[in-house]
């Protein structure tokens, strides 16, 4: 013979529910989302230092050179003209 017979040899197991599928997916799914998120924010916080190390290595620029400012003869000269 084949063997003592149980519940478990003698019928199926049932079938997942459709709830269950998509309890499924739904976590499958979430754990993608949050994995390209992670990799996302991890290059973003990357790409930031090394910015920032960029930065302090180069030198301070020279402040832009201030325009004089224009005298008051010269305004009144343009509004009457």
């Amino acid at each position: 013979m084949a063997g003592i017979i149980t519940k478990d040899n003698l019928f199926p197991s049932p079938r997942p529910s459709p709830q269950t599928k998509a309890e499924i997916t739904n976590s499958t799914a979430r754990a993608i989302i949050k994995a390209e998120t992670d990799s996302r924010e991890a290059k973003t916080q990357r790409l930031r230092q090394a910015r920032l190390e960029m930065e302090a290595r180069q030198p301070e620029p020279a402040p832009a050179k201030s325009r004089a400012k224009k005298t008051a003869k010269s305004t009144a000269s343009r509004r009457t003209a």
